[in-house]
């Protein structure tokens, strides 16, 4: 079963900040897709599994974003 689920994140300005965040996410286990859109602050991230909220924030973190919580 695959989930679709989209979180605020803070601290994304370019497509730089997109890419890092995209990168970030996308090794987390079965992450499927990742869009990240700086101009309206927020992360799409499609999975295979229930997503670990605390896996996702720390790979944001990792980025050097904030990930705020669900959008």
């Amino acid at each position: 079963m695959s989930t679709t689920a989209v979180f605020t994140v803070t601290g994304m300005s370019c497509g730089h900040c997109e890419k890092s965040i995209s990168e970030e996410v996308s090794a987390l286990p079965g992450v499927t897709d990742v869009a990240a859109d700086a101009k309206a602050g927020t992360v799409t991230v499609s999975s295979e599994q229930p997503l670990d909220e605390s896996a996702l924030r720390a790979a944001v973190d990792e980025a050097g974003y904030e990930l705020v919580g669900r959008a």
